[in-house]
């Protein structure tokens, strides 16, 4: 499907659990278009030189800000001289999500979620560390519009916008093939991660959910994700990650009949060993589940002892 579609895979090695990330590349008739761009270490820096060598890019389409997909678009930018688009929610996001007053803000959210101040510090300083690796930050030119038609190659594409893995998401549908470019919204082995920063949307994990039903009424045929190989069925997949959110958030709500901190919660959804980047995750993720439910009136939340704690309405 990527020869048909005229793309290039151009995978690009990560130093986390989740060990790759998927650019692409398409050649067209104004030279080439990249498609996320991978972190700003050496190994995807070097990655791109080999790729581009004397090629002419002539824009770079951003999907979304996590680091793994805007982190080396600056560089990019600044080597290639390309037009880079994103969503303008999201290139917000990227501008202020490492900024020195939300890093230092960190420990404190942290700590109300019931870590310890030590682990509290860590997990702030894990997510302080990815400054080098998303700068230098890249010049918007362009913010997409839901619906716009845009060409990757020699195809054509809409804009889709698919809040909840980040609040700004957009994919990439191409018609004619029924194919769409997913990033992290929908994923073959994997679900994404869907948490609550301490910024944005109060409840991603509602607009996800909303967002997976947009794309269903595509019944899309091919989904070319971000992380792991391309598939064919997302309504399939779709299902699937919609039955594993039903899943935990009932698991949550049960074991909310005794009052529990997020960190509590966390720890009884994710009863396995954690990096400090994992637990990142693994605390944002447990944070949107808990929010759902409090949206929904099925908990409420309390502030004792300087802690957030959370009970069954």
């Amino acid at each position: 499907m990527l020869a048909k579609l005229g793309l290039k895979l151009v995978r690009h090695p990560l130093p986390f659990r989740l060990n790759h990330v998927n650019c692409f590349m398409a050649e067209g008739e104004e030279g080439w278009t990249i498609i996320d761009a991978g972190l700003n270490n050496d190994v995807s820096r070097e990655l791109w030189k080999k790729e581009i060598g004397d090629k002419k890019v002539g824009q770079i389409f951003l999907t979304h800000y996590h680091p793994d997909h805007f982190g080396y678009a600056g560089g990019l930018q600044e080597k290639t001289s390309a037009r880079v688009s994103m969503s303008k929610i999201d290139a917000g996001a990227g501008m202020k999500s490492w900024n020195e007053d939300f890093l230092d803000a960190l420990p404190g959210y942290y700590r109300a979620a019931g870590i310890p101040q030590e682990a509290a510090q860590e997990m702030a300083d894990n997510t302080r560390a990815f400054q080098p690796l998303i700068s230098p930050l890249p010049d918007v030119n362009h913010y997409f519009e839901e619906g716009e038609k845009i060409r990757i190659g020699r195809l054509e594409y809409e804009v889709l916008f698919v809040p909840g893995h980040s609040d700004g998401m957009v994919c990439f549908y191409q018609r004619e093939y029924n194919v769409l470019l997913a990033a992290d919204h929908i994923l073959p082995r994997i679900t994404p991660n869907i948490s609550y920063w301490f910024h944005g949307d109060p409840n991603p994990l509602l607009t996800y959910m909303s967002s997976l039903g947009k794309i269903r009424k595509l019944d899309v045929e091919w989904v070319i994700p971000s992380h792991g190989q391309p598939f064919q069925g997302a309504n399939k997949r779709i299902d699937e990650l919609l039955a594993h959110h039903e899943e935990r958030l009932e698991a949550t709500w049960q074991m909310l009949e005794q009052p529990l901190t997020i960190f509590e919660v966390r720890e009884r959804l994710f009863d396995r060993p954690l990096t400090v980047h994992e637990m990142r995750f693994a605390v944002g993720e447990t944070l949107a589940h808990l929010e759902y439910l409090r949206a929904e009136g099925r908990c409420e939340r309390v502030m004792e002892a300087e802690r957030w704690i959370y009970k069954q309405n």
